[in-house]
């Protein structure tokens, strides 16, 4: 299984090559534009992941995310969510790499194995960075009305939480 995951990028790169050569496109020319554009994007949404992991850390450092955490834990039962858990899911929303490190903290402490590792596992893997997501990929396209997007991300993330919980508590 490790040999064939690690021939899958090797694999597509060579498919998307062979392909492009057969059907006559300069593969290589193209190769070159795309990445181009690839920079453009990077340089135009990089503002925004700065603010992003600036906004993260202030959260994290000023302790506000964990009053806010302690919010969420008096609405939310301990047994059903257990009260470790509720920064990650905080954090998710902005910064899936902040929210690994708190994941991080937690299998240290608690253990993969507990039901605040697995719940946290479950999240990381089934819920999505909403507010990171909608910014990169809306700056990056010029999206100026974002409609119903934020609240059917938010609908999605909340849809993800409540599977975790189902299925951390089912394996538990």
């Amino acid at each position: 299984m490790v040999w064939f995951s690690n021939m899958m990028i090797p694999a597509v790169t060579l498919l998307a090559a062979a392909a492009g050569l057969l059907t006559g496109r300069p593969v290589f020319e193209d190769f070159i534009r795309g990445a181009k554009e690839g920079l453009k994007t990077a340089a135009g949404i990089l503002p925004i992941l700065v603010g992003l992991m600036i906004g993260t850390g202030l959260l994290r450092a000023s302790g506000l995310l964990g009053l806010l955490a302690a919010g969420v834990a008096l609405v939310v039962p301990a047994a059903l969510i257990p009260p470790a858990v509720i920064p990650v899911i905080l954090v998710k929303l902005f910064s899936s790499s902040a929210a690994t490190g708190l994941a991080l903290d937690i299998f240290k402490e608690l253990g993969p194995d507990s039901l605040a590792g697995t719940m946290t596992a479950i999240i990381l893997s089934s819920t999505e960075t909403v507010f990171y997501t909608m910014s990169v990929y809306f700056m990056s396209v010029g999206v100026k009305r974002t409609r119903y997007t934020l609240a059917g991300a938010l609908l999605a993330m909340l849809t993800g939480i409540a599977a975790s919980v189902f299925f951390a508590h089912g394996m538990a």
